[in-house]
């Protein structure tokens, strides 16, 4: 099995994922929501790339949800925590999302045989489901602001660490994905502080959203795994 690592969804071409598995990663937060929202019961999340698609998307009885510059778009009901996605509030509704990054990332690997999204809340998971489908993998980091995003890295390097233990021998990975799971070796003890010393984590320390980064970087808590089936996300 190959794996190749692409660092920021500017970097990725719809052609690299033609018959390959992609995992993507937002680790912070459209990834790691959209895993909350399955596990809590949401019958699907749609992804957007735009408010105005979100909008136009949205059928009665459905939610909006997502963000731009981190805060939830105005006249959405939900924003981009995870916090937010409890079995309360989208047990049994659709759920329509739109985020800077983690949105535009899924939409740009449509073109793969199957999209599955990780996390740090469900890597082992999404590894599993990765190997088990038998295609080579390619590993979407989404990035911010078009940029690599150290958070998106370690969740790769976590997902490759699992996909090892999952095939029980080695994984052909390019140069980038072998940096990214030595990193992740490196800092698995201390992947809260990692990620919050980066840009995106200072980013929503600034806006008061230390929580949101503590949710999102808590390892293994599901095993559902969101894949797309058409242009919605349901458990795989």
């Amino acid at each position: 099995m190959q794996v190749q690592v692409i660092s920021s969804v500017n970097e990725a071409s719809t052609a690299r994922f033609h018959h390959k598995t992609a995992v993507i990663i937002d680790a912070l937060r459209a990834t790691s929501t959209i895993v909350t929202a399955i596990a809590a019961g949401a019958l699907c999340v749609i992804p957007a790339e735009t408010v105005m698609e979100a909008r136009a998307l949205q059928r009665p009885g459905d939610l909006l949800g997502g963000e731009r510059f981190c805060r939830r778009i105005a006249g959405f009901d939900l924003g981009n925590s995870p916090e937010e996605y409890t079995e309360q509030a989208v047990a049994g509704k659709r759920i329509v999302l739109t985020t800077t990054n983690g949105t535009r990332a899924i939409h740009k690997a449509m073109r793969a045989d199957y999209v599955l999204t990780a996390s740090f809340l469900n890597a082992d998971a999404c590894a599993r489901a990765a190997v088990d489908l038998r295609r080579d993998v390619v590993i979407l980091c989404a990035g911010s602001h078009d940029e690599f995003a150290i958070e998106d890295g370690l969740c790769a390097g976590l997902v490759l660490d699992r996909m090892h233990a999952a095939l029980g021998g080695p994984i052909d990975m390019d140069d980038f994905g072998t940096a990214m799971l030595a990193m992740y070796k490196d800092r698995s003890a201390r992947l809260k502080e990692t990620i919050m010393n980066g840009s995106s984590g200072k980013r929503l320390l600034k806006l008061g959203m230390k929580r949101d980064i503590e949710a999102c970087s808590a390892v293994d808590v599901y095993r559902e795994v969101p894949r797309l089936n058409g242009d919605q996300l349901t458990r795989g």
